[in-house]
């Protein structure tokens, strides 16, 4: 056994995901790629070490070591690309799943057959347009409606849009009518959007306190004292230089980590 069917034996959900994550690739060839990146960056990290590590004395040592650690990591980070993809795609069809869930129950609404809605939906704008032509594809290659329905909801990145897909073929199963139970499953996730905004609105105040204390208050106090005690002390001008530089690295260091708590705290809703 080489190290591909290795490790794809220790990593058995990967054909899922890259199901998931629309990567035409089975699990074998995937791995061969990260195999094949994680060396080649591995080779050109341990190189550049090399050059400017060669005359330490335990030069053997750290490069054994550091091959090792870029080897696992370098792996790691090229493995969850595909996670990385899945929750790129699930966070795109969730801003807009409710308004391609109305769009299909107006449809349905009307008069129109379903998979006249849902050819109609992947001629629509925006985002959702592209996994309705998923759908639509796999049903013009012979594959029923149903299992078209069932086969995208089980591929899904995004719940919300599984609990549509489910919803729509467990309606068919049964045999009721589909928009009644569309209607139902598309107020369930307008409610859950909501609580995300609230909660929102929530972390939002939690989060402008602490960077009103973290990002204002304190540089500003510290940056005054800072200033008077230098000019108290003699010859601390250089000091004093280095000083208001470290605090000005400092500040933009608070600032990008705020900016990324604020946009990550954002819910993931298109209004």
């Amino acid at each position: 056994m080489n190290i591909i069917n290795f490790l794809r034996h220790r990593n058995p959900k990967l054909k899922k995901k890259l199901a998931t994550a629309k990567i035409d690739k089975t699990p074998y060839d995937y791995l061969k790629d990260v195999v094949k990146k994680t060396i080649i960056n591995t080779a050109l990290i341990i190189i550049t070490l090399a050059i400017f590590l060669n005359k330490n004395p335990n030069f053997l040592v750290i490069m054994v070591l550091g091959t090792i650690v870029t080897i696992l990591f370098l792996y790691s980070i090229n493995l969850k690309k595909v996670d990385a993809k899945i929750m790129k795609r699930g966070k795109d069809i969730d801003k807009e799943v409710l308004f391609a869930g109305r769009f299909l129950l107006i449809k349905l609404n009307s008069g129109q057959p379903l998979i006249n809605a849902i050819v109609d939906a992947s001629k629509s704008f925006g985002v959702a347009n592209k996994y309705f032509k998923e759908i639509v594809k796999d049903i013009e290659l012979g594959t029923p409606l149903e299992i078209a329905l069932e086969n995208a909801a089980v591929n899904s990145a995004s719940n919300r849009f599984r609990k549509i897909l489910f919803n729509i073929t467990n309606a068919i199963k049964i045999g009721i009518d589909v928009s009644n139970s569309l209607g139902s499953i598309l107020d369930e996730i307008s409610d859950e959007q909501l609580i995300e905004i609230q909660r929102y609105g929530k972390k939002l105040n939690s989060l402008t306190m602490f960077y009103m204390l973290l990002a204002i208050i304190l540089p500003s106090l510290g940056m005054t004292m800072a200033a008077v005690i230098f000019s108290m002390l003699p010859n601390m001008g250089y000091l004093a230089s280095k000083m208001y530089w470290i605090f000005g690295v400092l500040l933009i260091f608070i600032q990008i980590t705020f900016i990324s708590m604020f946009k990550g705290a954002r819910p993931n809703v298109n209004i």
